[in-house]
């Protein structure tokens, strides 16, 4: 359903929005030189003079300014581009095992019997209650109920959170391990009262733009993510490419041309050594470093394709400079890794660069089509889940490599835990991990501005409609 107030691109949730119109006002300030203005008026263009969702406006604006320092590059002592609103996070319910209406007063008591602790105890009416203080959480309980009334109350972000990095700290907010975070943003696209979000780059690539544009010593390239074909409904894609340099891009390139690159040189290097991870999702491969280090060494070597793909930009002109635009907030993280930087020089999401298009006044619609064609068919379909197994057979059989390719398309990290672990054990039936920390792959990624079954069909059409064919013919008009 539209969003009330929403334009019409219709984010999916509200929360987007409200984060979304932060990022486009903080842009706009910093394209106008007035970045002193944002704190002053920011919270009031959100927040009128009555409360929306909080107590009060002034909680309410002191909500949004947080917003706004995490629109200008968040906390710089933390690591992670993942942060809490410590503010924003106190409306869900203490998570763990609670009691609900359905407890009948039993007199078989199994719940109390089973309780290693003696948690449960039971009223006047014989309806159990769980001491919170002695609560171990182990469900034994919930097991032997035979109404089904003792239920594990999870909050989003940790129902949502599959590597276990979110707990509760003393004040009830949320806490991120940043030893377990791998920094896929699943927890801020679940959260329903936007209290974790990830922090922005956006001052840096306004900055590059209006350095672009004063300088002609350097030329600005954005990269853009193939998953780009799902989003902007609401304008056609050649609009979106005029979009980008109307703000002030030299050229659009896509990251599917680095896809192409390292297909082709990750089937062979697949052949080599006979087993293999994928390397093209951030997320997937900080999970492995964390969770199964012991698997790292077989996480193939090869650059993620829009580091790769940016690599050869540079390569070719000293003079670029590079903005990678998709649908990943882990990319913010693969970015700032050593041997990484120097290549990409900031990283934004979809959700941020409608709000660059936005804080520049730009309509796409009125935009004439511009044109994207660098990348093949199997180049595109990295976007989604199983894309990356096919452009692999594909990279086999155009270098007539003789190899039985036994791929493992892992949709989302729940999938990847199951094959990383059944291939440390040495039980894994396949030879080739394709790792997608998101459900649905990159199409999935929490800064999509919609998320949904369509996409994927959208990938598949934008494939189809490559001018490319075969891998080999996208790399080798690249290097003409």
């Amino acid at each position: 359903m539209p969003i009330p107030g929403q334009q019409e691109w219709k984010f999916d949730t509200k929360v987007q929005y409200i984060k979304y119109k932060v990022l486009r006002e903080v842009a706009r300030c910093a394209f106008e030189d007035r970045l002193l203005a944002t704190y002053t008026e920011i919270p009031k263009l959100i927040v009128k003079d009555k409360p929306t969702m909080r107590c009060c406006i002034y909680k309410e604006r002191a909500i949004v300014e947080e917003r706004i320092r995490l629109a200008m590059g968040g906390n710089k002592e933390n690591p992670n581009v993942i942060e809490v609103i410590d503010i924003a996070c106190d409306e869900c319910s203490k998570s763990g095992y609670n009691v609900g209406s359905a407890c009948r007063g039993c007199l078989a008591h199994r719940c109390a019997d089973v309780c290693p602790r003696g948690a449960i105890s039971f009223d006047e009416h014989q309806k159990a209650h769980i001491d919170k203080t002695k609560c171990v959480d182990c469900g034994r309980c919930a097991q032997v109920c035979p109404y089904s009334a003792i239920v594990n109350e999870k909050r989003p972000c940790e129902k949502a959170c599959k590597v276990k990095a979110i707990s509760m700290a003393e004040g009830g907010e949320a806490a991120i391990d940043n030893d377990k975070c791998i920094s896929c943003g699943a927890c801020a696209y679940m959260c329903p009262f936007g209290a974790i979000v990830d922090k922005s780059f956006i001052l840096d690539v306004v900055k590059l733009i209006k350095e672009s544009n004063n300088n002609e010593n350097y030329k600005l390239y954005a990269v853009i993510a193939p998953s780009i074909s799902s989003q902007f409904s609401y304008a056609k894609l050649g609009q979106v490419i005029s979009g980008i340099k109307e703000l002030g891009f030299f050229t659009v390139v896509e990251a599917a041309l680095g896809a192409d690159m390292v297909a082709y040189a990750e089937s062979k290097e697949l052949s080599e050594k006979g087993f293999l991870t994928s390397s093209c999702c951030p997320a997937f491969v900080d999970y492995v470093e964390k969770a199964f280090p012991q698997m790292k060494e077989h996480v193939s070597h090869n650059l993620s394709p829009a580091a790769t793909i940016a690599q050869y930009i540079k390569e070719t002109d000293p003079t670029a400079k590079i903005v990678f635009m998709g649908p990943c907030t882990a990319k913010k993280m693969e970015f700032q890794k050593e041997g990484l930087k120097d290549i990409i020089d900031s990283t934004i999401t979809f959700e941020e660069l409608q709000a660059l298009f936005d804080s520049r006044d730009i309509d796409l619609k009125s935009l004439p089509e511009d044109v994207l064609d660098n990348a093949s068919y199997y180049g595109r379909i990295f976007a989604r889940s199983g894309g990356l197994s096919d452009a692999v057979a594909q990279g086999l059989k155009e270098q007539e490599i003789e190899f039985d390719l036994k791929a493992v398309p892992c949709d989302g990290i729940e999938a990847c835990r199951v094959a990383l672990l059944k291939a440390s054990k040495g039980l894994l039936p396949g030879n080739f991990i394709e790792g997608m920390a998101c459900v649905g792959g990159c199409i999935g990624g929490a800064g999509c501005l919609t998320h949904g079954e369509k996409n994927k069909a959208d990938v598949d059409k934008y494939g189809k409609e490559a001018y490319e064919k075969t891998i080999t013919s996208a790399i080798g008009m690249m290097k003409k």
